[in-house]
């Protein structure tokens, strides 16, 4: 587990730890909406984006170093895709790709990164993914639902490809998003 400052929460500045009403009463006073609103002392939602860019950046380099030191990862390797294997853990669903894409078969798996922050951060990665990588989406999927702010504890799941040899932003596959389904069963205890 490594732990990243780039993954906190957007910073509210004077609004930061307050409540909600009270950040959009802050919003309303200055003639703007909540979400693109920048409390004195916060961060711009482009300043969460590029923070983003940054994390992402270096973690795919990381990745591939770390493949490149490990050329073992693509010897013997599955011959099924990724989405496969994938489909046997996460449980298809409205937000799910029902098919698998023959042109982003993965050869085989380099890394199998978790990474977990907080959906308006999550949000602003994902929004870098479609807007500034063209980010691919299922077909079950529309523009306006993967810019939505997930859910606590929801589950997206992306597949990055990098052309070897080439120094090209990476591609990206949206598999799923917002998934929830690990929640069933699970009673409210409080």
């Amino acid at each position: 587990v490594k732990y990243d400052p780039r993954l906190r929460e957007r910073k509210y500045g004077v609004a930061e730890g307050k409540a909600l009403s009270e950040l959009r009463a802050m919003a309303k006073a200055a003639g703007e909406e909540c979400p693109v609103f920048t409390p004195p002392g916060g961060e711009t939602l482009d300043q969460v984006k590029m923070r983003g860019k940054d994390f992402f950046d270096i973690l795919c380099q990381l990745i591939l170093r770390e493949a490149g030191q490990n050329e073992q990862c693509s010897q013997g390797a599955p011959s099924n895709s990724l989405e496969t294997s994938l489909a046997e853990i996460f449980p298809l669903g409205k937000t799910c790709a029902p098919e698998s894409n023959s042109d982003s078969a993965a050869p085989g798996l380099v890394a199998s990164v978790l990474v977990v922050s907080h959906g308006a951060y999550m949000k602003s990665l994902f929004n870098y993914f479609l807007t500034d990588l063209k980010c691919s989406l299922p077909t079950t999927l529309n523009k306006s639902e993967f810019m939505l702010v997930s859910p606590n504890t929801g589950i997206s799941l992306f597949i990055i490809n990098f052309e070897e040899g080439r120094e090209v932003k990476p591609t990206v596959q949206c598999v799923c998003m917002y998934l929830q389904d690990h929640l069933n069963g699970v009673t409210d205890t409080h």
